[in-house]
C-alpha cells in the first residue's frame, strides 16, 4: 500500500461524512414530504473516472444506481473533458442513452457537480432525490401507467447550470410540468445547492493532504473494497444455484409474471443470470436495468460483509446478465414506475437461491414493495394534494434474530413518517396504527411484524393508488419456518359498505371523501421450525399482541396462561 494506514483510515471516513452532509441539507431544506419526512434522497461521491468512493446511508435503490447513471453521462454525453468548475448536470430519464443504465424512474432526479483543484478534474458529488410531481399522469404517477409517456416529462442529462450560471429556461420548463411548481423549485434549487456545497467540503480534504495523497487514498480503497469482497465471495461454495419469484400472484393485470435467476459461483466471481425471466408488460413494474444492478448489489452487499467500505471495487467480483426487453432490463417505450416491486422480489430471490449455499446469511422473505397513495383536493385550499407513504411491514427472519418490525425494507430503507406529520401535510385523519396479530412467518426466529394503518380521507374527490405484495405467495419462511400473511386492503371496514379490493396492486381506485381505508400489511417469512422457539419469546409475543393465545398453542406448541402468560402446558413432545 502507498499510503499510510492512518491517512486512508481518515480519507474513507471523511468521505463518507461528506456523502452524509449532502442528504442532510438535502432532508433540512426540502419541502416536500417525501423528503423531509420519508428522507427519500441519497448521496454518492465518485473519482474523477466516476468510480464509486462513498455514500450516505439512504436508499439503496438509489445508491446503487447513482454510479451507474453518471457512467452512461460519461460514456455518451458529457465525457470528462466538456465538464467545467460550476457546471451541474440533471437527468431523471430512466432511458438515457442506449437503455435503460440511467434515473430508476421519471420521479427521481440526478444531480452531478465536478469538483476541480487547480484546474484539474478531481471528483464529483452526486445526488438523487424522489420529487413529488413531475406532470405525469397522475400526480404522484402510482396508477397503472403502460408506457414512459405517461410517467411525467424527462429531462434528458443536460447542464442545470453551466458555469455557476443557473439555466432558467430549462428550470421553467420544468415548473411549467408540474402540479406543485414552488415544492418542485425549492426542492431543485436545494439539491443543486446540496452537491455545489459538498464539493467545497471534499476540496477541503484534498488542500489538508495534498492531491496526490488522496488520490492514491481512493486507489486504494477502491482496492481494499474488492479485495475483502472477493474474500467473502470465496467462502460461498462453488456451484449452481437457481430459484424463481412470481410477480403479480394474485392475478392482478394479467399475473402472475416470472423472474427466474441461475447463480454460478466460482472461486471469487459471481455471476447472476436473469435467463428464462418474463419479458417486460404493459404495466409499471419492469425494472431499468440500472434498478435490477441496485438490488444485486444491494443483496451482495448484505450477504457479504457489510463492514466492507461501499466504493467501486465492491461490484467488481459481480456479473450480471439481464437480456433487453425482459422485466428486469426494461427498454423503451416501456413504463418503468414501481420498478421497486420488480426490486423487492429480486431481493428475494437472490436470498432463496443462495439458502442452501450460505444459512447462516440468508433471511426469509420480507414484505415487498408497497405504496399507499390518496390524490385528493384539500378542501381548505383547493390545491391537489398527495397523501402518501411506502408501506413499512416486516422483514425477513435470520439464522440470529427475530426479522424487525413494521419496516420500508431492503432497496427501500425510508424513515416512516410520523401520524402527527402526516395529518398535518394531508386531508385526512389516522384511525389506526398498530401491530398486525399471527402476521409474523412463526419460526424458530419469527418475520417482522406487518402493520395494520387505518385513515379516513377528509379531502375532496379523492382517488387511491394502492400497491402492495405477496397477497398469494406469501412471504416465504426458510428451513422448516412458516410464512408471513400477505394482507389485504379493506375500503370502510367494519361498515356495511365496506369492500375488500380484489388485488393487492392496482390501478385508480376511486373512493368518495370520508371513505376509510385500512391496510392490513404484509408481514415477514419465519427462520427455523417453530417449536425451536424459545419459550420466553412466544411468551412476550403473546404478551405484546404479536400471537393470540391459539397461535401460542397449536403453531409454537406452548399452553399458555391467558393472565400471566406463563406456560401451562408444554406440548412439544407430544
Amino acid at each position: 500500500m502507498s499510503v499510510d494506514p492512518v491517512t486512508l483510515e481518515i480519507v474513507q471516513n471523511a468521505v463518507t461524512a461528506v456523502a452524509e452532509r449532502i442528504s442532510t441539507r438535502m432532508i433540512r431544506s426540502a419541502n416536500s414530504p417525501i423528503v423531509k419526512e420519508m428522507e427519500d434522497c441519497s448521496a454518492s461521491l465518485f473519482d474523477s473516472r466516476g468510480r464509486l468512493l462513498g455514500e450516505s446511508a439512504n436508499v439503496p435503490m438509489h445508491l446503487n444506481s447513482l454510479g451507474v447513471c453518471l457512467q452512461t453521462i460519461l460514456d455518451e454525453y458529457f465525457p470528462t473533458q466538456t465538464w467545467r468548475p460550476g457546471d451541474v448536470v440533471i437527468t431523471n430519464d430512466p432511458y438515457a442513452g442506449k437503455g435503460s443504465l440511467a434515473a430508476a424512474h421519471a420521479n427521481d432526479f440526478l444531480t452531478f457537480y465536478p469538483v476541480y483543484l487547480d484546474g484539474a478534474l478531481v471528483a464529483f458529488t452526486g445526488l438523487m432525490v424522489h420529487h413529488l410531481d413531475i406532470g405525469s399522469m397522475w400526480m404522484g404517477t402510482r396508477g397503472w401507467g403502460v408506457e414512459i409517456y405517461q410517467e411525467g416529462f424527462r429531462v434528458p442529462p443536460l447542464k442545470v447550470v453551466e458555469e455557476d450560471k443557473l439555466d432558467d429556461k430549462l428550470m421553467a420548463l420544468m415548473l411549467n410540468n408540474t402540479r406543485v411548481p414552488d415544492i418542485l423549485e425549492n426542492d431543485l434549487i436545494s439539491q443543486i445547492s446540496s452537491v455545489q456545497t459538498a464539493g467545497e467540503d471534499l476540496l477541503g480534504l484534498f488542500r489538508k493532504y495534498g492531491t496526490d495523497v488522496v488520490t492514491d487514498c481512493f486507489d486504494e480503497l477502491i482496492a481494499y473494497s474488492e479485495r475483502r469482497t472477493r474474500a467473502a465471495i470465496e467462502t460461498i461454495p462453488d456451484g449452481t444455484y437457481s430459484h424463481e419469484e412470481p410477480l403479480l400472484d394474485d392475478g392482478a393485470m394479467g399475473g402472475p409474471f416470472w423472474l427466474r435467476l441461475k447463480i454460478v459461483k466460482k472461486g471469487s466471481e459471481i455471476t447472476l443470470d436473469f435467463t428464462g425471466t418474463d419479458g417486460q408488460i404493459q404495466g409499471p413494474i419492469n425494472s431499468p436495468l440500472s434498478a435490477t444492478y441496485s438490488a444485486v448489489y444491494y443483496v451482495l452487499r448484505c450477504l457479504t460483509d457489510p463492514t466492507i467500505p461501499s466504493t467501486e471495487g465492491c461490484r467488481a467480483p459481480i456479473h450480471v446478465i439481464a437480456h433487453e426487453g425482459s422485466i428486469v432490463n426494461a427498454q423503451k417505450p416501456t413504463a418503468v414506475m414501481q420498478r421497486m416491486v420488480t426490486a423487492h422480489t429480486i431481493v428475494d430471490l437472490i436470498m432463496g437461491a443462495l439458502a442452501d449455499a450460505m444459512p447462516e446469511k440468508v433471511m426469509g422473505d420480507s414484505c415487498g414493495c408497497g405504496y399507499n397513495h390518496v390524490i385528493t383536493t384539500d378542501p381548505d385550499t383547493g390545491g391537489r394534494v398527495v397523501f402518501g407513504e411506502s408501506v413499512p411491514g416486516g422483514m425477513g427472519a435470520t439464522a440470529l434474530r427475530d426479522g424487525l418490525d413494521v419496516m420500508s425494507s431492503h432497496v427501500t430503507n425510508f424513515r416512516v413518517p410520523t401520524v402527527e406529520a402526516t395529518e398535518i401535510e394531508s386531508p385526512m385523519m389516522f384511525l389506526r396504527r398498530e401491530f398486525r396479530e399471527d402476521a409474523s412467518g412463526p419460526g424458530c426466529w419469527r418475520g417482522g411484524a406487518g402493520q395494520v394503518t387505518a385513515y379516513k380521507v377528509l379531502g375532496e374527490t379523492p382517488q387511491l393508488h394502492h400497491t402492495s405484495q405477496k397477497s398469494k405467495s406469501q412471504p416465504q419462511g426458510f428451513f422448516g419456518a412458516g410464512p408471513g400473511d400477505g394482507g389485504r386492503w379493506v375500503i370502510n371496514e367494519g361498515m356495511p359498505e365496506e369492500r375488500v379490493l380484489e388485488y393487492a396492486i392496482g390501478d385508480m381506485e376511486v373512493i368518495a371523501q370520508g371513505d376509510t381505508v385500512t391496510h392490513h400489511g404484509p408481514a415477514g417469512g419465519g427462520y427455523g421450525p417453530p417449536h425451536a422457539r424459545e419459550p420466553r419469546r412466544v411468551q412476550a409475543d403473546a404478551r405484546d399482541g404479536l400471537i393470540t393465545l391459539a397461535t401460542a398453542e397449536t403453531v409454537y406448541g406452548l399452553r399458555l396462561d391467558p393472565e400471566t402468560f406463563e406456560v401451562v402446558e408444554n406440548l412439544r413432545s407430544t
